[in-house]
């Protein structure tokens, strides 16, 4: 398994023969390329995006809780947070807190197109980070 680390430039798309439209990521790798790696399956590891501090509906996708009904100023609020009878919060609890931000492996993914001149591949669908973060490519 031969591992590949780059950075992510951006996302694009291209047509195939068929006439289908495949998503890709174009990835800057720190070292020279082989062109053999056309079509090759690869897991891509790398950091998302961080969001910061997130309330429960961005973080968790609760819903909120009604807007009416004397309701005023606890729209996105997470509500009730535990009963009376264990007496505390259960671990893992969704709560507010800190969002995004953290090591995700995205598996199933092929190299579509290889530049090997500008040091560059074209990675089937989406990968994780912003752009210009780091990665690294597995190679299987």
């Amino acid at each position: 398994m031969e591992k590949i680390k780059g950075i992510k430039l951006n996302m694009s798309q291209i047509f195939l023969e068929s006439g289908r439209v495949v998503p890709v990521t174009l990835v800057r790798a720190s070292d020279e390329i082989k062109p053999e790696l056309e079509n090759k399956d690869v897991v891509i590891v790398g950091t998302s995006k961080g969001k910061g501090f997130t309330g429960v509906m961005k973080r968790w996708n609760f819903s909120g809780q009604q807007a009416t009904r004397g309701q005023s100023d606890k729209p996105r609020a997470a509500g009730s947070i535990g009963a009376q009878t264990p007496g505390r919060v259960f671990k893992g609890k969704k709560m507010a807190g800190h969002h995004g931000n953290k090591r995700v492996t995205i598996k199933g993914l092929k190299i579509v197109k290889v530049f090997p001149d500008k040091k560059e591949f074209m990675v089937s669908g989406p990968i994780p980070g912003s752009r210009n973060s780091k990665l690294t490519v597995s190679v299987l």
